[in-house]
């Protein structure tokens, strides 16, 4: 398939979700007709939620064999759509849409989308593979968040924390080779750190400690979005630095690795795009297979993403200052911490590394005062974090 053919493909894939809201009305009549049938399949899948809760434990197997399938068209070897999308309307469709319904996301959409265009030929197989694969890692992800949300809400309950924090486990689990990928490929311990994360969890949930909840599913959170980034916008090992390597002399997997790339991004773009909208969009635009692969340019890229994180981190510290002496202030100056982490390398790179170290340290210390209440020692440490990553913003332009 040309080049040509797959951008415009795409493109209409991607527009899919816009297209509806500009349809006829006998055409949007339809689409409320099957929204209106879907919300009855949402409220009988709700009576029978026990039922499904039982399925979750097979959601790996599941998806690996929906991966498996796909796989074979790397080989050159036939796929099974409809198997592929028997494995995924019965058993994944009804997550995909609960998430889309929390997050107000369209990843259904896309999936099937996606699935349909591998079987009528009018997208690449690869492609297909790739969007399937990363997008339901999206979906994963975004499930931890929500058993998270659970865990807050159902505090004091012991039996059902403990359950929602299993299955945030086993929703880890799936994604775990991602992670390990992402350490190997880096020299990241970011597997080790989401072990350390899940172990703060099920301490403070002994110990009946909501804060150091809340601490340890910010590790386990922010963890998961380095290893994100690390898959699309570091250098060397991003798929906007592969993508754009690959199409200097193959143009058809260049973009096989920019539509990985694109998927990949899904999972950041929200966050991204609620602190950094210029950066958000940028990135997203870079990784449209809409653009030609020529142009994407993997240091800008980079520098998108190392003002956005950045921008994130100045968002966090400065809601840790409005909410001093609350639950609340040490859990943001925790998130400060770790976006800065995300970015680390990088940060490094642009201010050197003995700056760097005293970046960690100040915001270690500014964690602590922030835990301590301690203000006269916090305010001067937030002016010094804020300072240097207004310097990294600029660095990074």
């Amino acid at each position: 398939m040309r080049k040509k053919e797959l951008s415009a493909i795409f493109a209409s894939f991607l527009l899919a979700g816009t297209v509806l809201t500009g349809c006829s009305t006998s055409e949007k009549q339809a689409s409320e007709d099957a929204v209106e049938k879907e919300q009855e399949q949402t409220v009988n899948k709700e009576e029978t939620k026990n039922e499904t809760e039982v399925k979750e434990v097979n959601y790996a197997q599941v998806f690996q064999e929906a991966i498996t399938e796909l796989e074979k068209a790397k080989e050159g070897k036939e796929v099974d759509y409809v198997k592929v999308t028997e494995l995924y309307k019965n058993n994944l469709q009804s997550l995909v849409q609960d998430r889309d319904a929390e997050f107000e996301d369209q990843l259904d959409l896309h999936i099937t989308t996606a699935l349909q265009a591998g079987k009528d030929g009018t997208l690449d197989k690869v492609v297909v593979k790739q969007l399937f694969d990363k997008l339901m890692q999206k979906v994963f992800y975004t499930t931890i968040k929500h058993d998270f949300t659970e865990i807050n809400e159902k505090w004091g309950n012991k039996e059902e924390v403990t359950k929602e924090l299993e299955e945030a486990k086993g929703y880890y689990a799936i994604l775990q080779s991602t992670v390990e990928k992402r350490d190997n490929a880096n020299g990241t311990n970011l597997v080790d750190a989401i072990a350390g994360g899940f172990e703060e969890i099920e301490k403070a949930v002994e110990a009946e400690n909501q804060l150091g909840f809340s601490l340890g599913k910010q590790v386990v959170d922010k963890s998961l979005m380095k290893t994100f980034y690390l898959a699309t916008g570091a250098i060397p090992n991003g798929y906007a630095t592969k993508a754009s390597e690959a199409a200097k002399q193959d143009k058809e997997l260049a973009k096989v690795e920019q539509a990985e790339g694109w998927a990949f991004y899904q999972s950041l773009f929200s966050y991204l795009n609620g602190h950094a909208a210029e950066e958000a969009a940028f990135i997203q635009q870079q990784f449209d297979l809409q653009t030609d692969i020529a142009t994407l340019n993997p240091d800008a890229v980079n520098k998108a993403f190392i003002r956005g994180f950045s921008k994130i981190a100045l968002d966090e510290y400065k809601e840790s200052e409005e909410t001093w002496g609350e639950d609340k202030s040490p859990i943001t100056a925790l998130e400060g911490a770790l976006f800065i982490d995300i970015i680390g390398e990088d940060i490094k790179g642009l201010i050197g590394e003995a700056e760097y170290s005293k970046l960690t340290e100040k915001a270690q210390q500014y964690l602590e005062a922030a835990k301590a209440k301690d203000k006269t020692a916090g305010d001067p440490l937030l002016k010094e974090l804020q300072d240097t990553l207004q310097t990294v913003i600029e660095k990074a332009e």
